[in-house]
């Protein structure tokens, strides 16, 4: 035990009583009294005092624990929420970007689609103009060709007439001058009269026959095409 002289005793006391300060802690658990009742009552209101003190401690500990507790799982959270949020940030913008992306896919594939539309219009127009191309050069190339079956015609009935006529006027102009040179020979001619008479007659009939067929022929394809 500890044992205090009388006049620290009195300076403890007058030391409460004038600012309300005391012995705090164990040492009051080992102070002697010694008999002196005012100074019991000192050390009596010091432990009251020092055990009220320590209760306000413990719960301002606790109080301080408990809050933090409270601001560390306050800061806990606030660190999932920051890491959600910055999460979902990264997120939104993987996303815009993917949706650009597709935005600009959509569209480079409605520009091909129109590049394809207009390409297939024209390949569709130049088809049309070929096939019309086509059917005018196949015009006109029937139309040539009947052009040619006809000068073909025209000029083979030209020939087959001429080289008639030719012949005709061949065997007309022998027999004339065969007739003309028995007549100025002073040979008999009745006979030779009468054959040239027959002859000349032969032969223009000869000639108008070829040259009705001739026509009937030219008139008879014609019809047929």
């Amino acid at each position: 035990m500890i044992k205090i002289d009388k006049k620290t005793k009195e300076q403890l006391i007058q030391l409460h009583q004038s600012k309300r300060i005391s012995l705090e802690g164990n040492i009051l658990k080992v102070i002697d009294v010694d008999g002196d009742v005012e100074f019991q009552n000192y050390v009596n209101e010091s432990i009251e005092k020092d055990n009220t003190t320590r209760k306000k401690r413990l719960e301002i500990t606790k109080q301080i624990q408990k809050q933090n507790k409270e601001l560390t799982d306050w800061k806990t959270e606030n660190e999932r929420i920051h890491g959600e949020l910055l999460e979902t940030l990264e997120l939104n913008r993987v996303a815009i970007i993917e949706a650009e992306n597709a935005k600009e896919e959509a569209e480079n594939a409605k520009e091909e689609a129109e590049l394809s539309k207009d390409k297939a219009e024209k390949a569709m127009i130049e088809a049309m103009t070929a096939r019309a191309e086509a059917e005018n050069a196949k015009n006109n190339a029937e139309n040539d060709l009947e052009l040619i079956q006809k000068k073909s015609q025209f000029e083979l009935i030209g020939t087959i007439v001429k080289v008639a006529l030719w012949v005709i006027m061949g065997v007309g102009v022998t027999t004339t001058l065969m007739f003309l040179i028995a007549l100025f020979a002073g040979v008999d001619t009745s006979v030779v009269g009468s054959t040239w008479s027959n002859i000349i007659g032969i032969l223009l009939t000869n000639a108008f026959s070829i040259v009705g067929t001739i026509m009937g022929v030219k008139y008879a394809s014609e019809k047929n095409q």
